[in-house]
């Protein structure tokens, strides 16, 4: 069964053989040429690379492997990010894919993440006649290479892999129309871990000059502030699906997601670039997010609108926060501060998300929001405040001690995100539907008359009960873009109307939602048919009974369950286990750096920091 289902793609399961050809056979012709011009540098039969390293250094004031890596990475990662978020919401407002050549998005993400890798590269083969830096590794005896470049190569190839194991994953599993598929998450994961290797590259680029006494053009202090702003969105782009209105798992997960990106990313940032480094990296991702927020939810791509998290209160709770004496010591600082930003500050963030975001956070959520968001800000400030100790060139813990802290902040965030996807699937639940037909717009619109049985399904104060009707069709000819999201009005006990009209023709897939703490389920609506899966039409009739089932067999329709138990299982542990050992080198490479990098009174203490 195994095998057909990867020899043979299907509409609703894995791309057409020939396209998978034709893009691994153009990544492999460009693969080859970029390997041939690093031969020719590495035998010094041409200079112009060499050249051109040396006039971007010139300019970063950097050395050269460290100046033309960073150009490459600043053009392609903002590509990815683009591809990134265009790609979601085409699939939320058209669904599954007709190839990978049929997605315009998929460009830019593959062009970026294969410029990411060869960005990486660039850095262990342009050194020549230089060791760069102590903590370099060495390749052949006259070779070595800068660990951050391993590191951003090693990242940047961890989520190119993604890309045909997502081809394998579709073809096992079928689509998994979802950000957190195991193999989306190498892509995403790949690309924001990626920053980590960056900044560690501009550390021992930094710290290799011929005089890292030298003070250094106050621009370069901004390079480093819009690289943290990248890690900060680098770790964000998990919780994209609730920027959307989309989020197919439990909506405490959203505050500790924000929670876990801002306190590693801030607190590294004011740590190690002094006052106002966390405004500036939190101002500087809002915009780069706005500006792609308007690409594609604006009149340039038509797409579904999503929005963003800010991260101001958290940044403001960071620089205050520093004044304190407990500043000096960082690992304790880190801790404290991720304490408080797991609480005032993701308060303060709240509001903005009750503002803007399509779903706020509930009253009845907080006991268990704080439950996850204190100990994962606790341990992203740990992590944060290590980061920042590495780059500064200070001495980190010793390697019993860091080593016991990073586990245990794996631990605890991996924890948190077991318990936020615990759900409990209701038994002999049900609704009772009317509908009630609406001005057409493009089709068949109707508004919906709903009574829950049991009607204590939802509380008083649920995360969410909602009529959800997404892949519609992108376009501003289509209602909402394709993601039309209703918040119900409630009537009574178990009783709720609909606040606006919902789609139920075409392509829509309309469904019934209901998520109350650990309760999640939803109901078809109106569902259309789908040949590529061999699915029927669910029909919406004027007036009809359905049982509630678990929420993901209606929001992944294409995803198949036709094999063992223990193989998705399994498959998900190796993504796990690699995820695992990206985790694990970027480890390595900071530690083998502070390690190996001297003591000098060239770091500059956080609050001395040029920021005008």
């Amino acid at each position: 069964m195994i095998g057909r289902s990867l020899a043979q793609g299907s509409e609703g399961g894995g791309a057409a053989l020939d396209q998978v050809a034709l893009m691994t056979g153009a990544a492999g012709v460009i693969a080859l040429g970029l390997m041939w011009v690093g031969y020719l540098h590495r035998t010094r039969r041409i200079t112009w690379l060499q050249r051109v390293a040396d006039r971007l250094g010139s300019w970063f004031d950097q050395p050269g492997w460290v100046a033309l890596p960073l150009a490459m990475f600043l053009a392609t990662i903002l590509t990815a990010l683009l591809g990134f978020i265009w790609d979601v919401s085409l699939h939320i407002g058209n669904g599954r894919d007709e190839g990978p050549l049929a997605n315009p998005a998929h460009y830019f993400i593959l062009a970026g993440l294969f410029f990411l890798f060869t960005a990486g590269m660039a850095a262990i083969v342009l050194p020549l006649d230089e060791k760069p830096g102590p903590a370099a590794v060495r390749i052949t005896r006259t070779w070595y290479a800068p660990v951050g470049g391993i590191l951003l190569a090693g990242a940047g190839l961890y989520a190119l892999i993604g890309f045909p194991l997502d081809d394998v994953w579709h073809r096992i599993f079928g689509q998994d129309v979802t950000l957190w598929g195991p193999t989306h998450l190498m892509l995403i994961g790949g690309a924001g871990l990626s920053l980590v290797g960056v900044l560690l590259l501009e550390f021992e680029g930094r710290r290799s000059r011929p005089d890292p006494e030298e003070p250094r053009p106050r621009r370069m202090w901004w390079m480093r502030a819009f690289a943290f702003g990248g890690l900060l969105i680098g770790l964000s782009v998990f919780q994209v699906e609730y920027d959307f209105g989309v989020e197919q798992f439990r909506l405490v997960l959203q505050p500790m997601l924000m929670v876990a990106a801002a306190t590693v990313a801030l607190i590294a940032a004011r740590m190690t670039l002094g006052t106002g480094a966390a405004l500036v990296v939190a101002c500087f991702a809002a915009v780069v997010r706005l500006v792609v927020a308007w690409l594609v939810g604006g009149p340039v791509i038509d797409a579904p609108r999503n929005v963003f998290p800010l991260y101001l209160g958290i940044a403001v709770v960071v620089e205050v926060l520093c004044l304190l004496p407990a500043a000096r010591r960082r690992v304790l600082w880190g801790a404290l501060t991720g304490l408080v930003a797991a609480t005032l500050g993701i308060w303060l963030e709240s509001l903005w998300v009750a503002a803007v975001f399509v779903d706020p956070w509930p009253t009845a959520m907080w006991p268990e929001l704080l439950l996850m968001t204190v100990p994962t800000g606790i341990a992203g400030g740990v992590v944060g405040a290590m980061l920042a100790t590495v780059l500064l060139g200070e001495p980190l813990p010793r390697p019993a001690v860091r080593r016991a802290l990073v586990t245990t902040a794996v631990v605890v965030v991996a924890a948190a995100t077991a318990n936020g996807l615990m759900i409990d699937i209701p038994q002999d639940a049900r609704a009772t539907v009317q509908l009630r037909e609406a001005p057409a717009d493009g089709g068949r619109m109707v508004h919906a008359d709903i009574r829950i049985t049991p009607d204590d399904l939802a509380g008083d104060d649920p995360e969410w009960v909602q009529v959800l009707a997404w892949q519609g069709g992108v376009g501003s000819d289509s209602p909402g873009r394709g993601l039309v999201v209703d918040q119900l009005r409630r009537m009574g006990e178990g009783h709720y109307v609909t606040t606006e009209a919902v789609p139920v023709h075409g392509t829509w897939k309309t469904i019934l939602r209901v998520q109350d703490g650990r309760t999640q389920t939803a109901l078809p609506i109106f569902m259309a048919a789908d040949a590529g899966i061999g699915a029927e039409e669910v029909s919406a009739p004027a007036e009809f009974t359905r049982p509630f089932v678990a929420e993901i067999t209606v929001l992944q329709r294409e995803r198949s369950f036709d094999h063992p138990a223990w193989l998705f299982t399994a498959a998900s542990l190796i993504v796990l286990l690699c995820s695992l050992a990206l985790i694990a080198a970027l480890c390595w490479g900071a530690a083998r750096i502070n390690d190996r990098y001297p003591r000098s009174s060239a770091v500059r203490a956080p609050e001395q920091a040029p920021v005008t």
